[in-house]
């Protein structure tokens, strides 16, 4: 009988040998059929709009005004400019064939690229008898009371304190509740929230109970958790285990998701960001990205020094994903590692760059288990777990490995498989191995 490992790397293997000629065949069927009709300058076209697309971006994002609409109509004009000139050409079919191709090679290879995932070591312990409970009716639309929350968890035997709109310190009532006696911390509510009172779980080293009543709930994604439906994260109340997570740190105030400098932080500290999130964002990042408000950053991580990046993510542990806004999830939360995403873009070319995401020059992407801000000793604004905040620079950002201790439903739809970036090189070795292939 065949090992199953031996088995899987083969098929590793040919997954990815499969992408190479899907990929192969994506390019050479236009250059054959094109040449065929003498269309070659259709592929130009095709080239030169990718080029123009991406420059508009840049104009739409960092212009106001007739700029602005003008990149817009460049933007959308020259894709629909290509189609236009295959369908003239009656080469609409082979442009289907090609996407159709390249994204064969990309589910291929990420399949072939892929190993087999992460799971946190769960530990089994007894249910807690005396669960104090934060709810916030206002999170995510209203899901504490539209799933009734409160009364469920109550029926548990839960304490429950639903927060009535007044600014209340959430981390108060949960060292208040410990000191009475409770022996698990929870929140439904936003990752903000949760932030705060897992801070206090993790000083008297009590489990928490993450509950996702938030609007969007990362936290709660990574860690597995149901986010469509939060009533069933309760089930931790009476059938759960442990999970050890590690905590990010921002001078003296924990993050379990990140720490988000200059772009993306300005536009969260506006007013009106809550109310309208894509208008605030595009209203403001002229100004932002031209360096009109605020002092320059700067990151250290360790002896290496960037100057002047229009955006800095610093993520509890590192995000897995192509997207370099580090707006994905973490397969992992326990590497004990902070993960750091610094973005500079001085120029058309810079943008254009971004094309080749992670591998663009202008986007730097590493690990570390402490990285320092500066921004010449100014108070800059800052977005910890979505929440805007001002803080006095410089800043320390670090990892604490394995602080905090979350109690999680036994039976949860799990932290999804990560796509892994396609990484050619390494899918070439994968697709030429002929003996044991390790990744």
């Amino acid at each position: 009988m065949v090992d199953k490992a031996v088995a899987g790397g083969l098929w590793r293997r040919w997954l990815a040998r499969v992408a190479f000629l899907a990929a192969a065949a994506a390019f050479v069927v236009p250059v054959f059929v094109a040449g065929l009709r003498g269309s070659l300058a259709i592929l130009l076209l095709a080239s030169i709009s990718l080029v123009a697309t991406a420059a508009a971006a840049w104009w739409f994002l960092s212009h106001s005004g007739v700029r602005r609409w003008l990149a817009a109509v460049v933007g959308v004009g020259a894709p629909v400019t290509v189609v236009v000139a295959y369908a003239i050409n009656q080469l609409v079919w082979v442009a289907a064939v090609s996407v159709g191709l390249f994204g064969l090679a990309l589910v291929t290879g990420r399949r072939a690229l892929g190993g087999d995932g992460h799971r946190l070591v769960e530990v089994e312990t007894a249910p807690p008898r005396h669960p104090f409970l934060i709810m916030n009716p206002r999170s995510g639309d209203g899901k504490v009371g539209k799933f009734d929350l409160a009364a469920r968890a109550r029926a548990l035997g839960a304490e429950v304190v639903l927060l009535d709109g007044a600014r209340v310190d959430v981390a108060a009532l949960a060292r208040d509740a410990v000191r009475r006696g409770a022996d698990l911390l929870g929140v439904a509510g936003g990752d903000g929230t949760q932030a705060l009172v897992a801070a206090v779980a993790a000083e008297h080293d009590v489990p928490f109970m993450v509950i996702s009543a938030g609007t969007r709930n990362h936290f709660a994604l990574d860690l597995g958790l149901d986010r469509d439906d939060p009533g069933t994260c309760l089930d931790a109340l009476t059938d759960g285990v442990e999970v050890r997570v590690d905590l990010g740190r921002i001078g003296d105030r924990t993050f379990v998701n990140n720490a988000s400098f200059g772009v993306y932080a300005a536009v969260v500290q506006s007013d009106a960001y809550r109310a309208d999130k894509a208008g605030t964002a595009l209203a403001l990042l002229p100004d932002l990205l031209s360096e009109a408000d605020g002092p320059p950053l700067r990151l250290r991580v360790g002896e290496t020094v960037f100057d002047r990046p229009q955006a800095i993510l610093v993520s509890n542990n590192p995000y897995t994903v192509d997207d370099i806004a580090g707006l994905g999830h973490r397969p992992r939360l326990d590497r004990g590692r902070l993960g750091i995403i610094a973005l500079t873009v001085d120029s058309t070319a810079d943008a254009i760059g971004l094309l080749r995401g992670r591998r663009s020059r202008s986007v730097a992407v590493l690990t570390a288990r402490e990285v320092v801000v500066e921004a010449g000793d100014r108070v800059v604004p800052v977005g910890v777990d979505g929440e805007a905040l001002a803080l006095a620079t410089p800043l320390s950002c670090r990892i604490r490995p394995g602080a905090l201790r979350v109690r999680v439903p036994r039976h949860r739809p799990g932290v999804r498989r990560p796509s892994p970036a396609m990484d050619w090189a390494r899918l070439r070795a994968l697709a030429l191995t002929v003996g044991h292939w390790r990744p």
